[in-house]
C-alpha cells in the first residue's frame, strides 16, 4: 500500500544549540521509498547519522533563532500483518546479539517490576511457542483497559506510571506493551512512524517485538514484528522512522540546550 506523507514542525532557539532530529521515513524492511525530500531553514550546519540500529538517520542542526523542519514521501508498505498463534518465543540464550539489549529495563520501561504479574494476567501463554499468543494477549488488554487520553501524560510518564494510570496517548501505549513484553522475556522496542489512520494525525508510536514462526515459514529464524496497542496501525500501513529501547532513544527533537517548541504537523494519505 503506498502512502504519501508529509511532516512538519517549528521550534526556535534564543542562542546556537545543538538539536538532534530524526522524523523522516526509514529504509527498512517491509516498506520501500518511491520518493522523500527533507527541508529545513535558518541553520548554520547540518550533518547526518544512522540512526539506532542503522535504522533511518539522525540528523545534527546547528540552529540559532526559527527553524522549520519539513518532510515529504511516498512510501510503499509491503510488509504483511503478523500471524500471532503461528509466532514462537525465541529462548533468551538463542537471540541474535542485536535483540538481546531489548530485554533489559531502559528510561521508561521498568520492565523487570513485572515479570510476576504477566505470568499471573497471561496464564494460558506462558510456553514458548506460544509467544505470538502472548503478545497479542499483551495488545488487547491495553486495548480494553486503557483510554486514550491527550493530556494525560508527559515527558517524563513511564511505562509503570501508564500501567497505574490506565490512560495517555501512543507514547504511553506503546511504552507499557514494550515492557509487558520484556516483562515476559520477549525481546520489544518502541518504534516512532506514521500511519494513515491515526487521529489526530501527528507523529505516531507503536512496538516491535522479535519472535521466531514456529511454521517454519521464516526458516526457523526470528523477525521483527510490529504490533499497535491503540489499534490505529496496523503492520500493512506503518511506515517507519526509526526504533529505540523507548521515547528516549527516538523523538523526533531533541534539543540539547534551551528551545521552545511551537508547532506541528503531520499529514498520511493512502495513495
Amino acid at each position: 500500500m503506498p502512502l504519501s506523507i508529509t511532516s512538519t514542525f517549528a521550534f526556535s532557539t534564543a542562542a546556537p544549540t545543538d538539536c538532534l532530529l530524526q522524523f523522516e521515513v526509514a529504509e527498512y524492511a517491509g516498506q520501500r521509498i518511491i520518493s522523500a525530500a527533507t527541508e529545513f531553514s535558518s541553520l548554520t550546519g547540518v550533518s547526518r547519522l544512522n540512526a539506532e540500529d542503522g535504522i533511518g538517520e539522525r540528523v545534527w542542526l546547528r540552529a540559532d533563532g526559527p527553524v522549520t523542519a519539513s518532510h515529504t514521501a511516498q512510501v510503499e508498505i509491503t510488509r504483511p500483518a503478523p500471524v500471532w498463534d503461528r509466532l514462537s518465543a525465541v529462548p533468551p540464550h538463542a537471540l541474535p546479539e542485536d535483540a538481546v539489549k531489548y530485554l533489559f529495563d531502559s528510561r521508561y520501561c521498568p520492565a523487570g517490576r513485572f515479570g510476576g504479574y504477566v505470568d499471573e494476567e497471561f496464564p494460558d501463554s506462558a510456553a514458548p511457542e506460544q509467544g505470538g499468543i502472548r503478545i497479542d494477549a499483551i495488545r488487547r488488554w491495553i486495548a480494553e483497559h486503557f483510554t486514550y487520553t491527550p493530556g494525560a501524560s508527559g515527558p517524563e510518564t513511564t511505562g509503570a506510571d501508564s500501567f497505574i494510570d490506565r490512560a495517555g496517548v501512543c507514547r504511553d501505549y506503546a511504552h507499557v506493551l514494550v515492557m509487558l513484553a520484556r516483562a515476559s522475556a520477549i525481546p520489544a522496542r518502541y518504534v516512532s512512524c506514521y500511519g494513515p489512520a491515526v487521529t489526530p494525525q501527528d507523529f505516531h508510536a507503536v512496538a516491535e517485538v522479535y519472535l521466531a514462526d514456529s511454521s517454519g515459514a521464516e526458516g526457523g529464524c526470528g523477525a521483527w514484528h510490529l504490533v499497535d496497542a491503540t489499534g490505529m496501525a496496523t503492520a500493512r500501513d506503518i511506515a517507519v522512522i526509526g526504533v529505540g529501547r523507548d521515547a528516549a532513544d527516538v523523538s523526533f527533537l531533541t534539543s540539547f540546550g534551551p528551545s521552545d517548541f511551537q508547532s506541528s504537523a503531520v499529514d498520511v494519505q493512502r495513495v
